[in-house]
């Protein structure tokens, strides 16, 4: 297993969020170069800057499908970045976002997944996230895990969109089926959905007659990258 670099990782202190996500966010770095965000105002000793932006909680995997005219434009160079950057069809990256944070930079969950891509601070680290609510680097780690879980799964949609909200070990648990958890099993139908939504939406974007694949792939083309460097 690879070190991580001290100064990338990151850790969620996060009271309930309730009255608290309104509140703001604090960020500091202790002396080890761990950035630390926390929705409960730090000691005075600690010099902290309050992020700006309203904090909300992301909606939950069971949620229904917010409908939505377009993603919102100033994210749209870094999903294509990103997406382009680790072979990961960008229908797909727009399906998870909207899903886990319905393209809402400053979303988060009870249990302490932040940003657009709602990553965990483990994940993030591992992903070399730098900053998890800045908008470019939650994207860029969450698709460089949608990578890492496509070589995992040699690009098996179904079971990459699995393992992002219930992990690797529970889709491993279950023979490499989707586990039996409602939510889990929620989770993946609503991801399909919205893939195939953005999906037909790149392909009338582009003047392709509907239902038509502009990239000349289907369900499983998320296959066929090298592991990310």
């Amino acid at each position: 297993m690879r070190a991580i670099p001290v100064l990338l990782l990151t850790v969620l202190l996060l009271a309930p969020l309730g009255a608290h996500a309104s509140e703001g966010i604090y960020r500091y770095v202790e002396k080890d170069g761990t950035i630390v965000y926390t929705n409960v105002p730090p000691p005075g000793s600690k010099k902290a800057n309050k992020l700006k932006g309203t904090f909300s909680e992301a909606p939950a995997p069971t949620a229904p499908v917010r409908g939505r005219a377009r993603t919102p434009e100033e994210l749209e160079p870094h999903i294509v970045q990103a997406a382009t950057r680790y072979r990961i069809p960008t229908a797909l990256v727009r399906a998870i976002m909207h899903a886990e944070s319905n393209f809402n930079v400053n979303a988060l969950s009870p249990k302490g997944a932040s940003g657009l891509m709602q990553l965990m601070p483990g994940t993030a680290s591992e992903m070399y996230v730098k900053d998890i609510f800045d908008s470019r680097d939650n994207i860029e780690g969450g698709v460089r895990y949608l990578r890492v879980l496509a070589n995992i799964y040699n690009g098996d949609m179904v079971k990459m969109v699995a393992a992002y909200n219930a992990g690797p070990d529970a889709v491993r648990k279950y023979g490499g089926k989707v586990p039996p958890y409602p939510e889990t099993q929620a989770y993946v139908r609503k991801v399909l959905q919205l893939y195939f939504h953005y999906k037909e939406r790149e392909g009338l974007t582009k003047n392709e007659p509907r239902g038509t694949d502009p990239d000349g792939d289907d369900a499983r083309d998320g296959a066929g990258a090298e592991e990310p460097r």
